[in-house]
């Protein structure tokens, strides 16, 4: 009589071990517990992304009822945009807007011609997994569109309601989202400087945690401009993975036309062995390494100095990062960066900062 081997079958330690794995990777990416992980996965058969995606289904209009969040009406052209050879069109603002980002009477002037040259761009997670006091942190963010007015924001960690919000309440620019269900990035862009020509996203074939790469092709004072966001694998485990995603990013800026600026910004969870062992292009600059590796602006993801994330530990990593590589054609202007500081350093009203993450402010100047 036959018998089955169970060599071709995983062993029961091998199965709890990968499905705590499991858990606790969820307990990451959602700031939950290890019992809603454990439930979670267990009803989708253990596939990450499925139970990533049924959590995130979950009703959260209710964290901006504060602020009259409208009904998710979005058409598919707000979600993925791509624009074959014409002009983007813009949606108009729901009629209950109040745009929080528009320049009070007292704050405009007319800025200095050096100083209206500069492109400007602000990179945030904004952490919109973690709902407690969401909407006054998403007012916080707002504030400091307003304090440093950039041309350019790349966000990370956006969910749907968040995105509303925004777009009734940053009116002044135009948002580019990065995904539809759960989690995913985005990018603004301020209408009255920075021209959208077309967008798109780039998937990550092998990612466990629905990242992806977003693109947008725009003009900046008569310059051609590719802007790019993304969200890297998290977690320390998934160091291979983010590598991948680093070498698609790198091949992308390597190859962009040499008329075009390319900026990359966002949480990239990299470690700077793993960045050393992918490698930058001699064409590609790490912003903070090229401005001097200022300490000041070091650490954006700091439990030392951040507690919106209750954790037993200290940690202090360089986990958001802004990439440059300006154009070489002759004659066209070449970007330089001239400054970067770290934004959201200071806590809100409700005693919490605006995410668990410090964002980080650029800007360049034609050289």
């Amino acid at each position: 009589m036959a018998t089955t081997s169970g060599s071709d079958k995983p062993s029961v330690s091998n199965v709890e071990e990968s499905r705590t794995r499991l858990c606790d990777e969820f307990v990451v990416i959602t700031g939950s517990d290890s019992a809603v992980a454990q439930c979670y996965l267990a009803e989708n058969d253990w596939e990450m992304e499925r139970a990533l995606n049924s959590f995130f289904e979950a009703d959260l209009e209710r964290v901006f009822e504060v602020e009259d969040s409208p009904e998710r009406k979005t058409s598919p052209l707000t979600k993925r945009r791509k624009v074959e050879g014409r002009p983007q069109t813009e949606e108009k603002p729901p009629r209950d807007c109040i745009d929080l980002t528009e320049d009070s009477p007292a704050s405009t002037h007319k800025p200095s011609e050096e100083d209206d040259d500069k492109l400007s761009l602000i990179s945030w997670n904004v952490d919109g997994l973690d709902t407690d006091n969401l909407a006054e942190r998403a007012r916080g963010l707002c504030s400091f569109l307003v304090l440093y007015t950039p041309d350019v924001v790349f966000l990370q960690e956006l969910i749907p309601p968040y995105v509303q919000y925004l777009k009734k309440r940053a009116v002044s620019y135009l948002i580019i989202e990065g995904g539809e269900e759960g989690y995913f990035t985005g990018m603004m862009l301020k209408k009255s400087r920075v021209k959208l020509v077309e967008s798109e996203i780039v998937t990550y074939p092998t990612t466990q945690m629905m990242r992806n790469l977003l693109i947008a092709q725009v003009n900046f004072k008569g310059q051609k401009l590719c802007l790019m966001t993304s969200h890297f694998e998290s977690c320390k485990g998934h160091g291979e993975e983010r590598m991948k995603q680093l070498r698609v990013v790198m091949q992308r800026m390597r190859e962009a036309p040499d008329d075009v600026t390319v900026l990359f910004g966002g949480d990239t969870n990299l470690r700077d062995t793993e960045v050393a062992k992918v490698g930058l292009p001699s064409s590609v600059c790490d912003v903070w390494e090229r401005l001097g590796k200022q300490e000041h602006c070091r650490y954006t993801w700091d439990t030392k100095a951040n507690s919106n994330k209750t954790v037993p530990y200290i940690s202090r990593c360089r986990f958001d990062r802004v990439y440059l590589r300006p154009a070489t054609k002759d004659g066209v202007p070449r970007r330089v960066p001239d400054h970067m500081a770290l934004v959201g350093l200071e806590k809100l009203d409700c005693g919490r900062y605006t995410s668990d993450h410090w964002g980080i402010y650029c800007s360049f100047s034609a050289g």
